[in-house]
């Protein structure tokens, strides 16, 4: 059962879970442990909760744009209909190595320039996300506590959603190589 729930825009929440996306990029919400250069989330694993306010179709690629839902506000509930894992975090510490993995992401150039410039004294992290389709969608009340501006989400109890079984949406091997070919980027084995 997951009680936890990553706020992203529903548009990146549907990319994850069509197989299409793998990677998120963050400011904060991640430390580092186990070591220099070892980063962790504290919910490793957690819900997609796709929020439809805040997207904006020209921060994507142009060929994504036309499925952007723009809303005036986020719908009364909130539909969960899959789960992501972080199988592994990097810090990005050039616009020249990110740019190496171009057709990984979604994101426009005007995008990734705010993700970096946002809050310079931040690092900014690239996030491989193991996505899996929930059996069946899951459908909770949007409550106050849930609304706003936030990344994390801690669900009312009788919110929590039974994440198992789960499908993988994007096979082993395909995103093993995904994982090495960004380590390669970034300069790590």
């Amino acid at each position: 059962m997951l009680d936890t729930a990553l706020k992203e825009w529903a548009v990146v929440c549907d990319l994850l879970l069509s197989g299409e996306l793998a990677l998120l990029l963050r400011k904060g919400g991640i430390h580092e442990s186990g070591g220099p250069g070892v980063f962790e989330l504290e919910h490793p694993r957690f819900l997609l909760y796709p929020s439809f306010v805040h997207q904006k179709p020209q921060m994507l690629k142009p060929g994504l744009r036309d499925r952007v839902e723009v809303l005036d506000a986020e719908p009364a509930e909130v539909t969960f209909r899959g789960v992501g894992e972080a199988a592994k975090i990097w810090q990005v510490t050039s616009r020249e190595s990110f740019d190496q993995l171009d057709d990984l992401h979604c994101w426009s150039p005007a995008q990734v320039d705010m993700r970096f410039n946002y809050k310079p004294d931040r690092p900014l992290f690239l996030m491989a996300v193991r996505a899996y389709r929930l059996q069946a969608p899951q459908a909770v009340a949007s409550h106050a506590e849930y609304a706003g501006c936030r990344s994390w989400i801690a669900l009312r109890p009788g919110d929590v959603v039974d994440d198992r079984p789960a499908t993988p949406v994007i096979a082993d091997d395909p995103f093993a190589a995904m994982i090495d070919r960004i380590d390669q980027a970034f300069g790590r084995e």
